[in-house]
């Protein structure tokens, strides 16, 4: 799910989707507008699930999508070796979301832990 605004409407700490990918806004940098043009907007990022940095140029009035993430939480069913197996809490459904190696010693069978859904994607939402 995603939804269109425009540039000048966002801000840093929420989302946006540069090439195809959801990310966190890290910084957002405007211009002034110029003899023969508008003013423009910078917008660097970093990728949810690939943590690849992305900037793009456009004008303050250009639209742009932003992904729609839900954080939910779940409970640890089972640990396996690149993923774990989650319940969620609201929808009772099964879910296999990918870990790190750093992820796994913050995970215990039965455990409830955050994650976020966007895009058709999860991702556990350790800190």
């Amino acid at each position: 799910m995603k939804e269109q605004v425009e540039v000048r409407e966002l801000k840093e700490g929420r989302y946006v989707i540069i090439d195809d990918e959801p990310c966190i806004i890290k910084g957002i940098s405007h211009s002034k507008p110029g003899k023969h043009g508008s003013a423009k907007a910078r917008v660097d990022a970093i990728g949810i699930f690939d943590n690849q940095k992305r900037s793009t140029v456009s004008p303050v009035t250009a639209k742009v999508y932003v992904p729609t993430v839900e954080r939910k939480t779940g409970q640890v069913l089972s640990i396996g070796e690149t993923s774990v197996q989650l319940m969620d809490m609201d929808s009772y459904a099964t879910i296999d979301v990918p870990i790190t190696e750093d992820q796994k010693p913050k995970l215990e069978e039965g455990k409830e832990v955050p994650y976020l859904s966007v895009m058709g994607r999860t991702k556990l939402d350790l800190r």
